[in-house]
C-alpha cells in the first residue's frame, strides 16, 4: 500500500501524541492512586492506632467511665482526627477533637473486644474475641495446660458425686480457677448443644472438644465451635465495657482523603523527562527517515550541476519520495543519454562535413599548385560536394527548426495517389538502374491533410532508404489506403533487413545499419530523423518493422481529409 510523506508525519505526530497522552495518564493515574493509598494508609493507620487502644481500654474494664483519658491522648496524638463513642441507644460517652457538630450517619467501627473488627484488627482470632479478655480465667490461652490432668477429670465426675475428693488445695491458685472457668464454660456450651439435640462435650483448655477414646462418632465440630464462641461470649460479657459505637471524621465535619502530590516532584519530572526524550527520539528517527533520500537526492543533483556522471539514487519505499527519487534518476539517465547524443552528434557532423570538404580542399590545392587543370569535369566534381554539404547542413537546418517547433507547414488537401505518382517518376531512373522494382499504389480518391512539400520529402527519404539497401533483383513497393480515421502509407523493401537491437536507434540522428558510414552505403544519417519530425509535425506517427534477410516496412499515419 503507498504511503504519502504526509501520513507518514501525520502517523508519526499522532503516535508521539498517543504515547505522550497515554505515558501522562498513566502518570497522573499512578501518582495519584500511589497519593490516595498514602493517605489513605495514613487514615488507617491512623484509625487502626485509636480502635486498638480504645478495644484495649474496653478489655480490660467493666464500662467506659474512666475513658475520656485516653480519648483526650489519643486526640493529642491525632489533631486531625475528632473521636467520638456513642452507644448504641445513642448516648454519647465521649467526643473530642471536634466542634461538637452533627455526626456522620454511619459509625466507623464497633467497638467490642468480644467482636473484633477483622478489617481494622488483620491478626485477628477466628472467633473475633480478643485474646486479652480473660474473664474468670486467669492464664492466657497460649500458656494454659493443653492436656487434661486427672484433677480436671476428677471436677468433672464430681458432678455425678459430690463428695468425691479431687485435691484442689494441691493445686495452684490460677489452675484452679482455670478449671472452674472452664468448667462453667462446659456447661454453657452444653446447654447451647442441648438445645441442637446435641450430644454433650469436654473441652479442653483451649476451648476444643477433648477426644475420648470411647466416643466412636466424633462431635458435630460446627456445632461445637458455634456453641463454644456463644459461651464464651455469654461467659465473658460481664467482665468487658459494653459494645459502643466509634465516630472518626474530620474536626470539621466528615472524613476526607486530601491528596497531596508534594512528594511526587521528582517522579513527575523524572517521567516528563523520559517522555520528552522518547517524543525526541521517535521523532529524529523518523525526521532521519524521511530527510535521509532528501539528502542524497541533494547531494546527486549537486554532483550533477559539476558536470560529474553520478550512479542512481536509490529508491526506496512508495511515497511521494520515492517518486521524486525515480523521476530525478529519469532524469539523470536522460541527461546523460543526451549528453552522449550531442557528442556523438558533434563527432558525426564533423564527419560527414571533413569528407566534402577534404575534397574540395584536396583538388583546389591541386589545381593551384598547376597540378591538375581546373576543367569542366574537375567543377562538375567539386560541384556535386558542394551539394553534399549543402544537403547535409539543410538536413541539420530542418531537424534545427522542427526541433524549435519553429517548422511552418502550408497545409492544404493532397490527392495520395497523385504524390506517390510523383514520388514514382522521381525515383524510376535510379531503381532501374540498380536493378529494383519500385511499385507504388493507393485507394481511388484517397485524400491527406499535408503540406505537399513535405510530404515529397517525407517519401523521398523513405524510398530513397530502401532503395539503398535493397540489391539487386529485389523491389522497393509503396502504398497507400485509408484506417481509423488516418490515410495509413507503407514503404516496403525486400532488402536485408534491421536487426532486432538495431530497430530502436533507425530514427536516431547520424545513425547507419552500416557501422563502416561508407558513403557507398549509406546518406547521411539524418534522413530518417527528419522524416520522423516532419511526420509529428503533421500530427502523425511513423514507426518501423523489419525481418532479416525479408525485408523493411515503415508505416506512416496521417490524417485524413475531413
Amino acid at each position: 500500500m503507498r504511503r504519502s510523506v504526509f501520513t507518514r508525519l501525520l502517523v508519526v505526530v499522532v503516535l508521539i501524541a498517543v504515547c505522550s497522552i497515554a505515558t501522562t495518564a498513566w502518570l497522573a493515574a499512578g501518582l495519584t492512586e500511589a497519593s490516595i493509598a498514602r493517605e489513605q494508609g495514613r487514615e488507617l493507620a491512623s484509625d487502626h492506632k485509636i480502635y486498638t487502644t480504645l478495644l484495649a481500654y474496653a478489655a480490660q474494664h467493666r464500662d467506659w467511665s474512666e475513658v475520656d483519658l485516653y480519648v483526650t491522648s489519643l486526640v493529642a496524638g491525632h489533631p486531625n482526627r475528632r473521636i467520638a463513642l456513642v452507644t448504641k441507644d445513642g448516648r454519647t460517652i465521649t467526643d473530642h477533637g471536634g466542634n461538637g457538630g452533627q455526626l456522620p450517619a454511619t459509625a466507623a467501627a464497633v467497638v467490642d473486644p468480644l467482636t473484633v473488627d477483622p478489617v481494622l484488627v488483620p491478626d485477628a482470632p477466628a472467633d473475633r474475641i480478643d485474646k486479652r479478655v480473660l474473664g474468670p480465667f486467669r492464664t492466657p490461652i497460649d500458656f494454659r495446660v493443653k492436656e487434661s490432668t486427672p484433677t480436671l477429670e476428677c471436677l468433672r465426675a464430681r458432678k455425678e458425686r459430690p463428695g468425691l475428693d479431687c485435691r484442689e488445695e494441691s493445686l495452684l491458685f490460677d489452675t484452679a480457677a482455670d478449671f472452674a472457668a472452664l468448667l462453667a464454660l462446659e456447661e454453657l456450651v452444653n446447654a447451647c448443644l442441648a438445645r441442637k439435640a446435641l450430644p454433650p462435650v469436654d473441652l479442653d483448655p483451649d476451648y476444643t472438644p477433648a477426644r475420648k477414646q470411647s466416643v466412636a462418632v466424633p462431635p458435630d465440630e460446627p456445632a461445637v465451635s458455634a456453641c463454644v464462641t456463644a459461651a464464651r461470649k455469654e461467659q465473658l460479657t460481664p467482665y468487658v465495657a459494653p459494645p459502643v459505637l466509634l465516630y472518626l471524621t474530620n474536626p470539621t465535619g466528615p472524613p476526607t482523603a486530601a491528596i497531596s502530590l508534594s512528594g511526587n516532584g521528582w517522579q513527575v519530572a523524572g517521567a516528563a523527562a523520559g517522555v520528552l526524550l522518547v517524543a525526541v527520539g521517535v521523532a529524529a528517527y523518523a525526521g532521519a527517515r524521511i530527510t535521509r533520500p532528501l539528502r542524497a537526492l541533494t547531494a546527486a543533483a549537486q554532483h550533477m550541476a559539476g558536470g560529474s556522471d553520478i550512479p542512481p539514487v536509490p529508491v526506496r519505499g512508495q511515497d511521494e519520495i520515492a517518486g521524486l527519487t525515480r523521476a530525478f534518476n529519469t532524469m539523470a539517465a536522460n541527461r546523460a543519454q543526451l549528453e552522449q547524443a550531442r557528442k556523438a552528434m558533434v563527432s558525426d557532423v564533423a564527419h560527414e562535413l571533413r569528407t566534402p570538404l577534404s575534397t574540395i580542399r584536396g583538388w583546389l590545392e591541386a589545381a593551384e599548385d598547376g597540378v591538375s587543370d581546373l576543367d569542366p569535369a574537375l567543377i562538375t566534381l567539386l560541384l556535386k560536394e558542394a551539394l553534399v554539404l549543402q544537403h547535409v547542413v539543410d538536413d541539420l537546418q530542418d531537424l534545427a527548426v522542427a526541433d524549435a517547433g519553429s517548422l511552418r507547414l502550408t497545409v492544404a488537401p493532397v490527392p495520395v495517389a497523385s504524390a506517390l505518382e510523383q514520388v514514382r517518376a522521381a525515383h524510376e531512373a535510379r531503381a532501374a538502374q540498380a536493378g529494383v522494382m519500385l511499385s507504388v499504389s493507393a485507394a481511388p480518391g484517397l485524400v491527406v491533410t499535408a503540406d505537399a512539400l513535405r510530404l515529397r520529402q517525407i517519401l523521398d527519404n523513405l524510398v530513397a532508404n530502401a532503395l539503398r539497401y535493397v540489391p539487386a533483383g529485389g523491389s522497393v513497393t509503396v502504398g497507400a489506403a485509408a484506417g481509423d480515421g488516418a490515410v495509413v502509407i507503407t514503404v516496403t523493401d525486400t532488402g536485408a533487413g534491421i536487426a532486432e537491437e538495431d530497430l530502436p536507434h533507425v530514427f536516431d540522428r547520424f545513425w547507419r545499419a552500416d557501422k563502416s558510414r561508407s558513403r557507398t552505403t549509406g546518406g547521411s544519417g539524418l534522413g530518417l530523423a527528419i522524416v520522423r519530425k516532419l511526420v509529428e509535425a503533421h500530427g502523425g506517427t511513423v514507426d518501423v518493422t523489419s525481418t532479416t534477410g525479408v525485408g523493411t516496412r515503415f508505416t506512416l499515419r496521417l490524417p485524413e481529409l475531413t
